[in-house]
């Protein structure tokens, strides 16, 4: 969220500086804040969370053609999908746990390009395009598309 906001406006804001915002901003999929710590931020209040930022965008369901055209178009992507399968991890690979900023498709190579702030090697972080379809699956292939 902070990359995307950073790449549009000029302005990365911190990792706490979102939570900290999040935690005051009415959430449109259940009562209270946005964050709460002891539970999972929604797919449809990331488009909310964006607007406070300035940036417009909007939840799909959508494909990797699709938001292979998006990044050719200059908007920017953020997907949730199951962070273990992205990693080669043990442990639950059924459920959407995890966001990241999808920065490009390679086809040709059959690579996807994350930026993934839960890892150390998250910059320009490349997964097979199979192992993004999997791991993006778990969230019926939710994305938030800048506008």
């Amino acid at each position: 969220m902070a990359d995307v906001v950073g790449q549009i406006t000029g302005r990365e804001p911190t990792e706490e500086e979102i939570t900290g915002t999040a935690g005051d901003i009415p959430s449109v999929s259940h009562p209270g804040p946005i964050y709460r710590p002891a539970d999972k931020t929604k797919n449809s209040d990331l488009p909310v969370l964006l607007a406070h930022y300035g940036v417009q965008a909007a939840a799909v369901h959508t494909n990797t053609d699709a938001l292979a055209q998006d990044l050719d178009q200059g908007h920017k992507v953020i997907v949730g999908l199951n962070d273990r399968t992205i990693w080669n991890k043990p442990g639950d690979r059924t459920e959407e746990n995890h966001f990241v900023v999808v920065t490009g498709i390679d086809t040709k190579a059959g690579v996807v390009h994350l930026n993934d702030s839960g890892s150390k090697a998250g910059r320009d972080e490349q997964v097979p395009i199979a192992t993004l379809g999997q791991a993006w699956a778990t969230s019926d292939n939710f994305a938030v598309v800048t506008r």
